[in-house]
């Protein structure tokens, strides 16, 4: 895994030194990502300039360097990531005549672009990435990011240049770089808890979104961020929506054995491609089912015990450590566990700002973070169990959603519109009170609106945020498929495309890459998502359990005892923290003189639900986490 940045200039105006320096400099803010190697190129003609930071996975020789120039000399290419299907790609290439200097995937990239131009070239990639291409015959750049969006790509102008980056702090270090907070961008944070893309805390700023493509040339970085709609310019490559259309109309049509042996296969192959590395491999093990499932297909396909990493919580009744413990027992994998307390979260605290880069308040960044850190003492690349909940109806809010929304439809829609307009409170006492909830789920029009509530920290953020208008994101869709699927799979796709790459996959990349180690999701391989969204809802749920074929395939390879629990999730418990460890912290950031001298929050609002919090409303905790995640970011990065 690695690290990269770049910038084109509207007009050559700095000398090759000059390029090289604001590029390396912009690099080196990425050390982190690729602690291995280092490299820079420039073109003083046209004012662009790349550069990349190496993490050492595959072809650990020279030969891997980047930036990496085409053949030909017409590509040059930073790339971040790992291209899973490169072997079957390079044997195309080489019966069309390519020849190879290693056996790295970048190399195997860089000649599928020459060969078939990077818009076909990116489809035939089956991987995680991101990356800049520079075109010198057609004097542009090009930026993409992979299909789910596992691997992250900023982008934005400074001081007239654009700038682009793996992560945020690389475009800070470009001088005249604006910080200025988007506070519409920051109500949307309150709701979700994480920025999606395309949108950044910084204004003229943007993310990349899963699955697209932008091409920039001199002309489009004259005309500014004014003219730049990232919606509209970002071109999809691969668009989750029409690839879940056409699973729902060609749906499996065998039975659940069927189904349940085509899924083990799929995942066996999904997990052995993922091991391939010249570094050492690990699993995270939460003893979920699904990291249990991957651990188990890993240790299954290993010659050697699978080296398998926990982080527990002293104290919390949500701890997953000790079945994590019972399952790698079982499997006979090499366990490594480590027990926190509030005390390592404030530890941990003061380092999110600088690994996260934007505000993000996933509580559960804290435990990642920490295994992240755990397993790196052992390995290089560790595996993942993200993914399993998304595909296969794994989350007690779908249910939730697909319960309300059953009964709301039953109400003509007449009433039920009249019902919320008298019984509606524009306050956050939705998050404490059932009747306040549902109230705001009267009004919806489709499966989208009663899970949007669902899934929203702050219900009305604007109102908390000084002068913002929330702007919108695709949980403000009614029908996120738009009359083509059924509910269950509307509120997957939503989730698929904004709350897995921008909170999951952001939380694990960012926390990882930190400590520079590579993880891989085997459980969002291509064939395995394909295959998921072709299953009937039945498979996915049955007799009250979820994930109902994913636990299928677990008893394979451990006992129903392993497989028949409930679900606690890999969270951390925040309430408790606040109220013990991390009260003086929290106090002191959540103060009306605090939130008066920002000057972004409703002062009286936010600290009259801390004060609520402290009276025992415990479930005030996640509107107040992603408060005091913005306040320690914004008093992190306006020190630097």
């Amino acid at each position: 895994m690695c690290g990269l940045a770049g910038l084109l200039l509207t007009t050559p105006r700095m000398t090759d030194e000059e390029l090289l320096r604001h590029v390396q400099r912009m690099s080196d803010a990425l050390c982190h990502r690729g602690p291995d190697d280092a490299g820079s190129w420039s073109n003083v003609k046209e004012g662009v300039a790349l550069a990349h930071r190496r993490l050492s996975i595959l072809d650990l020789s020279a030969a891997g360097r980047q930036p990496m120039i085409s053949a030909d000399g017409r590509y040059t290419l930073v790339f971040n990531g790992e291209i899973y299907n490169f072997a079957t790609l390079r044997s195309v290439l080489e019966r069309k005549g390519h020849r190879f200097l290693g056996h790295s995937d970048t190399e195997v990239l860089l000649a599928a672009i020459s060969e078939w131009g990077v818009e076909a070239a990116l489809p035939r990639c089956s991987g995680m990435f991101a990356l800049a291409l520079w075109d010198g015959w057609e004097r542009c750049l090009w930026l993409a990011r992979d299909q789910v969006g596992k691997k992250p790509l900023y982008y934005g102008w400074a001081d007239g240049a654009f700038v682009l980056g793996s992560e945020l702090k690389a475009l800070r270090r470009y001088p005249g770089f604006d910080a200025t907070v988007d506070r519409d961008v920051l109500s949307v944070f309150l709701r979700l808890d994480y920025i999606p893309a395309p949108y950044c805390i910084h204004k003229n700023i943007f993310k990349m979104m899963p699955g697209c493509l932008l091409r920039m040339d001199a002309a489009a970085v004259a005309a500014g961020p004014a003219a730049h709609q990232p919606e509209k310019m970002q071109k999809r490559f691969w668009d989750a929506h029409a690839s879940m259309r056409t699973a729902l109309r060609t749906p499996f049509s065998g039975d659940i054995h069927e189904a349940e042996a085509q899924l083990d296969q799929l995942l066996r192959d999904a997990v052995r491609i993922r091991t391939v590395a010249d570094v050492p491999v690990g699993v995270f093990l939460s003893g979920g089912t699904d990291s249990a499932v991957v651990t188990a297909l890993m240790q299954a396909q290993s010659s050697q015990p699978v080296r398998s990493f926990t982080i527990g919580f002293n104290g919390s009744a949500h701890d997953e450590a000790p079945l994590a413990k019972e399952v790698a027992m079982h499997l006979g994998t090499m366990h490594t566990e480590l027990y926190l307390d509030g005390k390592d979260a404030l530890a941990v605290i003061p380092r999110l700002p600088q690994m996260f880069d934007e505000p993000f308040a996933d509580a559960s960044q804290v435990p990642t973070a920490l295994v992240c850190h755990l397993a790196r003492t052992d390995v290089t690349v560790a595996l993942s169990g993200d993914g399993g909940d998304e595909l296969f109806f794994g989350y007690k809010r779908y249910r939730r959603a697909l319960r309300n929304w059953q009964w709301l439809r039953r109400i003509p829609s007449a009433i039920r519109h009249r019902l919320a307009s008298l019984y509606s409170e524009e306050d956050e006492s939705s998050r404490v009170s059932a009747r306040a909830a549902l109230s705001l789920e009267l009004g919806a029009r489709g499966i989208g609106d009663v899970y949007c509530n669902r899934v929203s920290r702050w219900r009305f953020p604007a109102r908390a945020v000084l002068g913002a208008t929330e702007p919108a994101t695709f949980y403000s869709l009614a029908d996120p498929l738009n009359g083509e699927g059924d509910d269950p799979s509307a509120m997957a796709l939503v989730d698929f495309r904004v709350y897995l790459p921008d909170d999951l996959l952001c939380k694990v990349d960012r926390a990882s890459m930190a400590v520079s180690l590579e993880v891989r999701a085997p459980l969002l391989d291509q064939y395995v998502t394909q295959f998921a969204w072709s299953l009937p809802f039945s498979f996915k749920q049955q007799a009250g359990s979820s994930k109902y074929l994913l636990k299928q395939v677990l008893r394979r390879y451990v006992p129903d005892a392993m497989v028949d629990r409930d679900k606690r999730g890999f969270g951390a418990p925040v309430s408790k923290w606040l109220n013990d460890d991390l009260r003086e912290w929290a106090d002191s950031l959540l103060s009306r003189d605090s939130l008066r001298q920002q000057g972004y929050f409703d002062a009286d609002l936010v600290h009259g639900l801390w004060t609520r919090f402290r009276n025992g409303e415990r479930k005030w905790h996640t509107h107040l986490w992603n408060i005091l995640m913005f306040q320690a970011w914004h008093e992190h990065w306006q020190s630097q």
